[in-house]
């Protein structure tokens, strides 16, 4: 954003607006295999370094079963759970529709609960 700091200037919504660059910055580096083996070398500097979660367990369970679901999906759980977007504030940030926007949470958590079903079935050792 510092680059194109005079077209940040014009737009009516710079929160919005850097929500945007943010999600789209992070949907192209999870499609790079370069960043995606750069963030994975241990003591590399710049490397992400994850703050330790209350439960850890259930934390790798989540992060497995949300990279699990497709990209679209993954990105408006996030945005809409973690990070506590509404519904429209969502759709600014995805440049899509309300209605997608919906439908891509529908089936973003329907995949996940299966997700998390299917690995809970597994580790308890029952057969689906």
């Amino acid at each position: 954003m510092y680059v194109h700091w005079p077209r940040m200037r014009r737009v009516e919504n710079p929160d919005g607006y850097a929500r945007t660059v943010l999600v789209n910055t992070f949907l192209a580096e999870q499609r790079s295999p370069w960043q995606r083996w750069t963030t994975r070398q241990p003591g590399r500097p710049g490397a992400e370094q994850p703050s330790p979660p209350n439960d850890p367990e259930a934390s790798l369970d989540l992060r497995r079963a949300l990279a699990a679901i497709p990209p679209r999906q993954r990105a408006t759980l996030v945005l809409r759970y973690y990070h506590d977007l509404t519904v429209e504030q969502t759709a600014d940030a995805l440049g899509c529709s309300l209605g997608n926007v919906k439908s891509q949470t529908s089936r973003g958590l329907r995949a996940l609960r299966r997700v998390l079903d299917t690995r809970s079935a597994t580790a308890t050792g029952r057969m689906l």
